[in-house]
């Protein structure tokens, strides 16, 4: 298990569908293209992290219906470690409604299902493989009992932990003081903070708050921009790379992914924060979750180009 990323989150079945525009309240908008696609933040990063080139356990709960199987098979043939995703009788599996509009934004509804059933008991199942784990990452689609759970079983066991703080939710400062690494968005950062995040200055000054809540690093992604790395060593912004955006689902978790597995590889933290930051650019030129994760050889043709 040396090197191992052990993620801990959800999984959903994505609907989605790619349009023009994103309709408004009370309006249809037709001529939509459907597609069907593995989703769920925890999932997404676990291949994000796999594709980037990690060494990949994953634990979850699916339901016990048609789609708890495919997930499990799909995570599978991403070469991912599924010993620990547990199947939970009588309930639906997570499900994600997705709209994408022309320039690759979205809208997302997600039914949690399965997902918030891991409880910390299943956490606990999977212990051997946290504490053999150089990396544990997590979201915030399962319960907040479970991901505080999980955070203070990382500490205990001294295996760092990674938050993406996605969806955002509050966040006790013992969990965040006990964090390797806290991931965020413009948004997430906002929620956190309560600090504008729009010029540079806004951005240094809400990575700035955050590291006072206690994490180690803090990573606030700026989505072509790039990334704004923090920690007591020092700051900088990690540029982003220019691509045609199709569609920007899943984007933050490949870039958790591929962080993740930067960072087990012992890269430097600006290093690590580019690397995620090339796996990310990818990814939204893809439309779909999963299907947009690249792989290893293409993150390190875009950096090598770049």
């Amino acid at each position: 298990m040396a090197g191992t990323i052990a993620v801990v989150g959800s999984s959903n079945i994505d609907l989605v569908m790619k349009m023009s525009r994103l309709p408004r309240a009370g309006e249809t908008v037709t001529d939509a293209a459907f597609v069907q696609a593995f989703g769920g933040k925890g999932a997404n990063q676990a291949v994000g992290a796999a594709r980037a080139g990690g060494d990949v356990v994953f634990v979850a709960c699916v339901g016990d219906d048609a789609y708890g199987g495919q997930v499990v098979a799909n995570l599978e043939a991403d070469g991912i470690d599924t010993r620990f995703v547990f199947t939970e009788a009588g309930v639906a599996s997570g499900t994600a409604l997705i709209m994408v509009d022309g320039e690759g934004q979205n809208c997302i509804s997600v039914a949690p299902g399965a997902n918030y059933r891991l409880t910390p008991a299943h956490v606990d199942r999977a212990r051997d493989a946290l504490e053999r784990a150089a990396i544990i990452g997590v979201q915030c689609e399962i319960s907040p009992e479970t991901l505080d759970h999980v955070i203070a079983l990382g500490a205990e066991l001294g295996t760092p932990v990674l938050l993406n703080l996605a969806p955002a939710r509050r966040m006790s400062d013992a969990s965040l003081a006990r964090l390797a690494c806290l991931a965020v968005n413009e948004t997430e950062a906002e929620f956190l903070t309560g600090l504008k995040v729009a010029s540079g200055r806004d951005v240094e000054a809400a990575a700035d708050a955050l590291l006072a809540r206690g994490p180690k690093t803090v990573v606030l992604t700026l989505g072509a921009r790039g990334a704004y790395l923090a920690s007591a060593s020092g700051s900088a912004l990690v540029p982003g790379f220019a691509v045609e955006a199709v569609d920007t689902t899943a984007a933050g978790d490949v870039h958790c992914g591929a962080l993740a597995v930067a960072l087990v590889e012992g890269r430097p933290l600006e290093e690590a924060v580019r690397f995620a930051n090339a796996a990310s650019a990818l990814s939204v030129t893809k439309l779909g979750a999963q299907p947009s994760a690249p792989r290893r050889r293409d993150i390190e043709a875009l950096l090598s180009n770049r």
